[in-house]
């Protein structure tokens, strides 16, 4: 079982960049997949990007794809997202998920354990 906690949000203006980091517990985070989702109020959560086991493979959804990063650290047990040009449409609470695999994952059904969130606001 791992253990998942988002750090890294705030408030932003449009045009502005945060990072948001994963971390997690235990001393198999390589033995992960990971995800972040994001969730705006009144609408489902989606994927946001997601990486493999070693971080060679990636995957984000077009909304973001160019100006958001996904890259993890196995060392530090911690997955990252570079989130650059930043707009309102961008809003929501910011999710990190897990689940063990090789192979990148990109739906909700796929990962077993999340994180408690973290909220991500970019003002106009």
């Amino acid at each position: 079982q791992v253990q998942l906690v988002e750090s890294g949000g705030g408030l932003v203006q449009a045009g502005g960049s945060l990072r948001l980091s994963c971390a997690a517990s235990g001393r198999t985070f390589r033995s992960y997949v990971m995800g972040w989702f994001r969730q705006a109020p009144g609408k489902e959560r989606d994927i946001v990007a997601a990486i493999n086991w070693s971080g060679g493979s990636t995957y984000y959804s077009d909304s973001v794809k160019g100006r958001f990063t996904i890259s993890r650290d196995n060392a530090k047990n911690t997955m990252y997202l570079q989130m650059n040009t930043l707009q309102p449409e961008d809003t929501a609470v910011y999710y990190c998920a897990a689940t063990r695999g090789i192979a990148v994952v990109t739906t909700i059904p796929g990962y077993d354990y999340w994180g408690q969130g973290t909220q991500v606001t970019v003002s106009s």
